[in-house]
């Protein structure tokens, strides 16, 4: 037979963060999808880039301007 699990192993588990958290400010680290524009080499076609990019409070307001 298996360890029998107590509530409060269950809820001690859930109540952990297990994100990554910023240096600087403290808060927790959002992986966000960051979608550029630029134009192709050949051509008048545009191509989008997608990257993930992690952001925080010291670091949103980079993104949206």
């Amino acid at each position: 037979m298996g360890k029998g699990k107590s509530f409060a192993d269950k809820l001690a588990k859930a109540s952990q963060d297990y994100s990554r958290h910023c240096k600087e400010c403290g808060e927790s680290i959002q992986p966000v999808l960051f979608v550029s524009s630029e134009k192709s080499g050949k051509g008048d076609a545009w191509r989008f880039n997608q990257r993930f990019v992690g952001v925080c409070k010291c670091n949103e307001n980079d993104l949206k301007g």
